[in-house]
């Protein structure tokens, strides 16, 4: 009986520890899970309550110091504005402690026209220089030193005297294009009082002042928007970087009007979709009466064609080889330009269509035939899984697939049969194609120069100013492809102010601009809409020299 009890006894204490050594580590875990979760709520509420724009981050991509206790951060966040960087446990101190970069300056007594330095201490960048002794700065691995948040001048802690904490700040490099905090607080007080003599306020009676203003599409091709928004944020006034999935273009356009008129650059960061969107938020403005304020238009490819980008010479495509600053500095010296805009109309075949004609806007070109089918293909297999489609690379790819299966099925053989095409109102006899292309650029094809081909006959020169459309025919996906690498001319079929083509019969694939539809018997009228005011940048070479000069 007494082995019986003992066993009992044994086997109870073995049940006992298992259960144990089961529950303690579910409990640990869920205790874990528990405070971590509360951890992040309460960062969260942090953020949410901020003036600081805080992103949370596991690892920095250099050493950094916290800017309250001094020690290495493993865990922490920065401020995309200011630049400021916090560990997790020190970010409620550091939020209540330090003041993020302020966009206008309030309760200041009459009209300011300067403000002092912003002085964060610690992480500044590499190789900056300080402003007194011009020795190297942050080479200590610690928290030392001092940047301005506005010049990003650089100061030792040992050069840091009582007058650079009080002396005005000049904005540095970038005085040209920042928008002041006090210059807002200045006009927003006349505008309440009514009075529209911006003229004699700081920095509007400046002779070389030009502010920018930068709108980035956080979604366009290669998802860098994200990144850049914070650099610029760093650079310039935060108020003057928009993002365009949160805020349209047509209202963050609205600061132009605070602005001197005809002075202001815009920086679009996104395809030539979105520079297409923020043209048309333009054309509004005109429409408003605000033509005075109409801002000139530079471009940082972030798309996967980029096609306009390239014809401007801001390059084929962003993946972050050139730092922000030189792409300022580069917006500073580039020369306005002006490029043409086109009415697309699509009148639908019918004697009872009751619907309105289809009514777009071209910038680039517009197309029938393979590379439409192709782009066509391209945008239902993004709409379905837009997450795969997140690389330059992989969009590239995927187009590839779709020319290779278009030179083996041939989906639009005998176009000549089922269009009509007249240019000016004369009328075109059409050889065997398979596609027509109506151009305004000098670039098609993520980078292919359509007009000029292989460069070898003599035509005339493609303009994207002059107020004509270059119109090419192609024999097919592999034609586009052989002109693409040079092997191949188009079949140049003339140059329009007006080109109106008829689709007979049958159901074609067309586009506007990479915007792709199936499009059943219709008429297409191409006019001259309106110009937009560009910024050409001469520093990019993409293509050949000879074919560059030769569309300019």
């Amino acid at each position: 009986g007494s082995a019986d009890a003992s066993r009992a006894v044994a086997d109870w204490r073995l049940a006992v520890w298992t259960l144990c050594s089961v529950l303690l580590p579910v409990l640990i875990t869920a205790w874990c899970s528990f405070q971590r979760s509360r951890r992040q709520l309460l960062i969260r509420d942090i953020f949410r309550k901020s003036k600081h724009d805080w992103h949370y981050t596991d690892l920095f991509g250099q050493p950094s110091y916290c800017c309250v206790c001094a020690q290495h951060i493993l865990r922490g966040a920065f401020c995309g504005c200011c630049g400021l960087r916090v560990s997790e446990r020190c970010l409620k101190k550091a939020d209540q402690r330090f003041l993020c970069k302020e966009i206008t300056v309030r309760g200041t007594a009459g009209a300011p026209s300067s403000m002092p330095h912003h002085w964060i201490r610690g992480n500044v960048p590499l190789c900056s220089c300080c402003m007194v002794c011009k020795q190297q700065c942050g080479t200590q691995p610690k928290l030392c030193d001092y940047r301005c948040v506005w010049c990003q001048y650089t100061v030792h802690d040992e050069c840091m005297v009582d007058c650079l904490r009080t002396e005005d700040c000049t904005f540095g490099e970038f005085k040209d294009l920042i928008i002041p905090p006090y210059y807002l607080s200045t006009i927003n007080q006349m505008r309440k009082e009514k009075r529209t003599n911006y003229e004699k306020v700081v920095p509007y009676c400046r002779k070389h002042w030009m502010p920018v203003i930068v709108l980035a599409n956080t979604r366009s091709g290669n998802n860098m928007g994200e990144t850049l928004l914070g650099e610029f944020k760093m650079l310039l006034n935060p108020v003057q970087v928009f993002d365009l999935s949160k805020i349209a273009p047509a209202k963050a356009l609205q600061l132009c009007t605070w602005l001197p008129c005809n002075a202001v650059r815009v920086l679009v960061c996104g395809g030539d979709g979105t520079v297409g969107w923020v043209l048309d938020a333009i054309d509004e403005m005109k429409i408003k009466g605000q033509e005075r304020y109409i801002p000139q238009v530079a471009i940082l490819p972030l798309g996967t064609g980029n096609d306009l980008s390239n014809t401007l010479g801001w390059g084929a495509g962003y993946a972050g080889e050139v730092p922000v600053e030189q792409i300022l500095r580069n917006v500073m010296e580039a020369d306005g330009i002006k490029l043409d805009r086109w009415k697309v109309q699509v009148t639908n075949k019918g004697y009872y269509n009751l619907r309105k004609p289809k009514v777009f806007t071209m910038n680039n070109y517009f197309s029938i035939g393979p590379d439409a089918l192709m782009a066509l293909n391209f945008h239902a297999h993004r709409e379905k899984t837009p997450s795969l489609f997140s690389s330059r690379i992989i969009n590239k790819a995927v187009y590839f697939f779709y020319g290779t299966k278009d030179c083996l099925v041939q989906e639009c053989k005998d176009l000549n049969k089922k269009v009509e095409l007249e240019l000016d109102g004369e009328r075109i006899e059409l050889p065997n194609l398979e596609g027509i292309i109506v151009l305004n650029i000098g670039y098609w094809g993520g980078g292919c120069r359509l007009w000029e081909g292989m460069g070898d006959e003599p035509y005339p020169l493609a303009r994207h100013d002059d107020g004509l459309l270059e119109v090419v025919g192609v024999h097919g996906s592999f034609h586009c492809a052989q002109i693409q690498v040079k092997l191949a001319n188009p079949v140049r079929l003339g140059q329009a102010h007006t080109v109106r083509l008829i689709l007979k019969s049958s159901k074609m694939p067309m586009q506007v601009d990479g915007e792709p539809w199936a499009q059943g018997p219709c008429t297409v009228t191409i006019t001259h809409k309106t110009h937009a005011l560009m910024l050409y940048h001469s520093g990019e070479q993409t293509d050949d020299d000879d074919a560059s000069s030769l569309s300019e």
